[in-house]
């Protein structure tokens, strides 16, 4: 009874922490716990502002080809000399002591405001290049922010069910050691009372104390666990998580559904669409860098009386600018836009056969561990069925220690391989939705599961 009683002190010490944590910590479903992280990530907000950043962006190019409008006053202290010739009158002048030609300066402080008002007319096409260009932009932020909530929900699956699988786990570790903790104890009455020897007893001891230490290497990881949720959701507390391990038993839907629906919704994709639409609108842009541009133009003079000589009171025209030389190369320019779009292309197919790859992989781990499960159930049933037995014959003297602690672990083992199995199922599914562009119907998925892990 000593023994009992310490093993029993022991195993509750252990435990100790996980159930005043379980105690003090939120509980969540699986879809609250969703909603909770794309309310509360980091991640996810930073993806937001960016986006919301590049709509302002592409906001501000709207104006692009309306007249621009400059008001500029400049205070200016300044001196001007004019000469007039004489001419003809140069003789009589002369006699009066005035000098050819005659001189005049002016030396003052003036104002001088004046509107200039700007209108392109042509520009070779950099305002469609950078419109194109911005708008390339947005759809590129809007990808990167879909794939930051899908990088964010499947963190959020392996956190959730990971945890979930540390808890049955550790109930099932908590289980052996109890079963082997009574055992140990049946191994020493029937020592003492002479029915079974030393050896035996001492096997029962060793099996007891490896499940004591695969107990405490439980804890430890369900503690990581919980760490690991608690901080993806934002919840110092710790989380709970209610919704189980699940299969469907049914088959998932054809190969060939999931790839297609990736080929159209995976964020990854459609990133690099929009890296090669503004490669493409770097091409344009460079090559109007080669044409003129034409402009319309006005200005007006609010102060004329202290205007210089030289300075109309309005005026307006049309001007042209063309660039003869350059210090650097324009079509070395062209031909590196040009590259980077190819360069785009490329990734974008590449990307599509890896996609492609990677949703073929998931589907048939989901399929492989959907079985694997569904096999264990029979297993399950045959492992406890084999405990009563061999605990019976025991007690009967017809079976050895031995025989009760294979019996024990082997019960413990299908156990935690059907939860390894359901949980390899919800992170294979949960890659293939992923890879699909649709992890965000994952509650979907759960709700028509049909097989959990209480």
């Amino acid at each position: 009874m000593r023994i009992r009683a310490t093993l029993a002190a022991i195993a509750l010490t252990a435990s100790a922490p996980v159930a005043a944590q379980d105690s003090a910590s939120l509980p969540l479903d699986y879809r609250a716990a969703q909603q909770r992280l794309l309310e509360r990530s980091d991640a996810i907000a930073a993806s937001g502002a960016n986006v919301r950043g590049k709509e302002a962006q592409l906001g501000a190019t709207a104006s692009l080809g309306r007249p621009e409008v400059v008001f500029e006053a400049q205070l200016l202290d300044y001196q001007k000399t004019l000469y007039l010739p004489l001419g003809s009158l140069a003789p009589v002048a002369e006699s009066f002591g005035i000098e050819d030609p005659l001189r005049f300066r002016r030396q003052e402080t003036a104002v001088r405001p004046i509107v200039t008002a700007t209108l392109p007319l042509y520009a070779g096409g950099q305002i469609a290049g950078t419109k194109a260009g911005a708008r390339a932009q947005l759809d590129q932020a809007k990808a990167e922010q879909k794939g930051a909530v899908d990088k964010a929900l499947l963190q959020l699956v392996q956190a959730y069910y990971g945890q979930q699988l540390a808890e049955r786990a550790l109930g099932v570790r908590r289980d052996v050691l109890a079963g082997l903790d009574r055992h140990l104890a049946d191994a020493v009455k029937l020592e003492r009372a002479q029915f079974i020897s030393r050896a035996q007893r001492l096997q029962a001891q060793v099996a007891r104390d490896d499940a004591a230490r695969e107990f405490e290497k439980a804890v430890a990881d369900l503690g990581t666990a919980n760490a690991a949720l608690a901080g993806l959701l934002r919840a110092p507390q710790g989380v709970h998580p209610t919704t189980p391990l699940f299969v469907l038993s049914q088959p998932l839907e054809p190969l060939e559904d999931y790839k297609a629906e990736a080929l159209l919704s995976h964020p990854e994709l459609g990133r690099l669409h929009a890296l090669g639409a503004q490669a493409d609108a770097a091409v344009t842009i460079e090559k109007a860098k080669q044409r003129p541009t034409v402009y319309g133009f006005g200005q007006y003079n609010f102060d004329r009386r202290d205007s210089l000589l030289t300075d109309p009171d309005w005026s307006f025209g049309i001007g042209l600018r063309y660039k003869i030389a350059s210090g650097l190369g324009r079509s070395q320019s062209v031909e590196a836009a040009r590259q980077t779009a190819l360069q785009a292309d490329a990734g974008l197919r590449e990307a599509r056969t890896q996609i492609e790859i990677g949703v073929a992989k998931a589907w048939n781990e989901a399929e492989a561990a959907r079985k694997r499960f569904l096999l264990l159930d029979g297993a399950l049933e045959s492992a406890s069925e084999n405990l009563r037995l061999q605990a019976l014959s025991y007690r009967e003297q017809q079976a050895t220690s031995l025989d009760v602690i294979d019996a024990e672990l082997g019960l413990g083992r299908a156990r935690i391989q059907r939860a390894q199995a359901s949980h390899d199922y919800v992170m294979a599914l949960a890659q293939l939705l992923d890879l699909s562009g649709r992890i965000e119907r994952l509650p979907d998925y759960i709700a028509r599961a049909d097989k959990e892990i209480p």
